[in-house]
């Protein structure tokens, strides 16, 4: 299955302390913050920069679970997606079912040990804005670069570059349908030995060294 419309679509963070976590991101980047009412929702917010849909933040579901940014994948079959992540190598964490009326969603472990969700939508499509506040690149930090560039050149049509970094690493930016959506690098020689690879999202700010302090500020 490849298909170069597999993209990076929606990303959120499970965290214990929904309360401090809404505070804090809309300290640092302004967010408007609308939390669902519904229960079967389990008070999951959606973030929003200029009225446009950011990201999500939802409760950890255990007191072991860590905090975490999840980055999901869209696509038009979940279901699909994940027979075929399954065919390629990845374990299926949480095999896809239906969130309300908003979408399908599904949690995946690519051969490389890093977790990646999976989105259908329905009603909420996914990343809505653009600009400071919102996501503006997603990068994976791999144990087996390698074997994770293969898989998601399988899965989603992606291809790699490869750009020498100055610690003898490689970067590799990831393109879909001639679009830079992401990239993928081999996790630093100096990560704790129990670190699993994973996905990161980046947020765009309009002055970085500001947004540090403001980030330490706000604790």
């Amino acid at each position: 299955m490849t298909s170069p419309a597999i993209r990076p679509v929606w990303a959120d963070i499970a965290t214990p302390d929904v309360a401090i976590t809404h505070a804090f991101y809309a300290r640092l980047f302004g967010w408007e913050i609308e939390v669902a009412t519904d229960p079967q929702y389990g008070g999951y917010a959606i973030a929003r920069a200029g009225g446009r849909d950011v990201a999500g933040i939802g409760r950890t579901r255990s007191a072991q679970q860590p905090v975490f940014w999840s980055v999901y994948l869209g696509t038009p079959d979940a279901d699909g997606l994940a027979t075929a992540a399954t065919a390629a190598g990845a374990t299926v964490v949480m095999p896809p079912f239906t969130v309300g009326d908003a979408g399908r969603m599904g949690v995946l472990r690519d051969p490389a040990g890093a977790f990646i969700g999976i989105w259908q939508p329905l009603t909420m499509p996914g990343f809505g804005a653009t600009g400071p506040g919102s996501i503006c690149w997603v990068e994976l930090s791999a144990r087996d670069v390698d074997r994770a560039l293969a898989f998601y050149g399988e899965l989603c049509g992606w291809t790699a570059g490869s750009n020498p970094l100055p610690d003898g690493r490689i970067y590799h930016p990831l393109m879909a349908g001639g679009e830079a959506i992401g990239a993928a690098v081999a996790m630093h020689a100096g990560a704790p030995p129990h670190l699993p690879s994973y996905w990161m999202p980046y947020f765009a700010v309009t002055d970085t060294a500001a947004s540090f302090a403001t980030a330490i500020e706000a604790g």
